[in-house]
C-alpha cells in the first residue's frame, strides 16, 4: 500500500538540509519534516548517554506529533550515538544514519591513509576506527574535530563571502595535508555546506567523500521494501521545524525559503492529526 505519512529528518541545526534537499529532489511527492533541533545545539560537545537521552526524548514527541514513516538521523553525531538505541526503542519506525563515509575512502585510499573531519563525539567515538578496520585493515585514519567550523556553518556560513568560506577549510586542509592523506570524509553534515570549498582547495591526489547519495540510496530502498512510498501524485507538505525559544531568529525563515521549506516553531508539534 501507498503511504502518505511524512519522513522525518532530524539534525542539531541546518547541517543535515542537504541531505533533506538531495532526497526531494529525487522523491518529491514525499512529505517531509526537517527538525533543527536548536534547542540542545551543538550536539558534538556532549556526552554520549546525555545525546541518546536528548535524541530519545525527542523522537517521542516528533514520532506523536507527526507519525513519520522513516527516520533520518540527518547527523553524524546523532548517528554514530545515538542510532541503534533509537532503533530499539522505535521498533516499528525504520532509521536511517549518517554514517561518515569512511568505507569509500578507505577502499579507495592509495596511499593507506585517510582524513576523517568531524564533532569531538564523531572523532572520539570507537564507530570511526571499528569501520577502518573492517573495510581497509591497516589503513591509518587521522581524526580531526572541528566544531568551531560548525559553529561557522550554523552561525555564519550565510553572510559568509567565498574567500572567508575558503579561509574556514584551509587549516584543516593544510593538517590533512601533513598527514598524507588522500581523502578527506566529510563526517559531519554541516560541513556538506562547504563540500565545494574543501573540493576546490584540496591538495592534488586528496578526494572529497562525503555520504549524501547514499542516503538517499538507503532511504529510498527502505520505503520500496515496506511499501511505503508516497503515491506520484500525493502533494506533500515539507516542514522545517525549529526547536527552542520563539521567536526564531530572521535567519531561519531564509534557510526555510532557500530549502523550500514552511517554517514552524515546536508549537506545531502539537497538531488535530499528522502532516500528510
Amino acid at each position: 500500500m501507498m503511504n502518505t505519512d511524512p519522513i522525518l529528518f532530524i539534525d542539531s541545526g541546518i547541517g543535515g538540509l542537504p541531505y533533506c534537499r538531495h532526497f526531494r529532489s529525487r522523491n518529491p511527492a514525499e512529505s517531509l519534516v526537517y527538525t533543527a533541533d536548536r534547542a540542545n545545539f551543538p550536539y558534538g560537545p556532549k556526552d554520549r548517554n546525555v545525546l541518546i537521552e536528548l535524541l530519545t526524548e525527542l523522537t517521542g514527541r516528533l514520532v506523536d506529533c507527526f507519525a513519520p514513516k522513516l527516520i533520518v538521523l540527518a547527523c553524524n553525531t546523532a548517528a554514530v550515538s545515538a542510532l541503534e538505541p533509537l532503533r530499539k526503542r522505535f521498533p516499528d519506525i525504520p532509521f536511517v544514519g549518517t554514517v561518515p563515509a569512511v568505507k569509500p575512502a578507505v577502499l579507495q585510499s592509495r596511499t593507506r591513509s585517510v582524513g576523517v573531519l568531524g564533532t569531538n563525539r564523531t572523532i572520539e567515538d570507537p564507530y570511526i576506527a571499528e569501520l577502518a578496520r573492517q573495510y581497509g585493515p591497516g589503513c591509518r585514519v587521522t581524526g580531526i574535530a572541528a566544531p568551531d567550523l560548525v559553529e561557522f556553518v550554523e552561525h555564519s556560513y550565510a553572510g559568509a563571502d567565498p574567500e572567508q568560506r575558503k579561509q574556514a577549510v584551509r587549516p584543516y586542509i593544510e593538517e590533512f595535508a601533513r598527514a598524507e592523506v588522500d581523502g578527506i570524509v566529510l563526517g559531519c553534515t554541516h560541513f556538506l555546506f562547504l563540500a565545494d570549498e574543501f573540493r576546490a582547495s584540496a591538495e592534488p591526489g586528496m578526494t572529497v567523500y562525503d555520504s549524501v547519495e547514499g542516503v538517499s540510496r538507503r532511504a529510498e530502498t527502505l520505503l520500496a521494501e515496506s511499501n511505503r512510498a508516497a503515491p506520484q501524485d500525493h502533494v506533500p507538505r515539507n516542514i522545517l521545524l525549529v526547536t527552542g525559544p520563539q521567536p526564531l531568529e530572521p535567519a531561519w525563515s531564509g534557510w526555510a525559503s532557500s530549502f523550500g521549506l514552511e517554517l514552524c516553531g515546536m508549537e506545531a508539534c502539537y497538531p488535530e492529526k499528522p502532516v500528510q
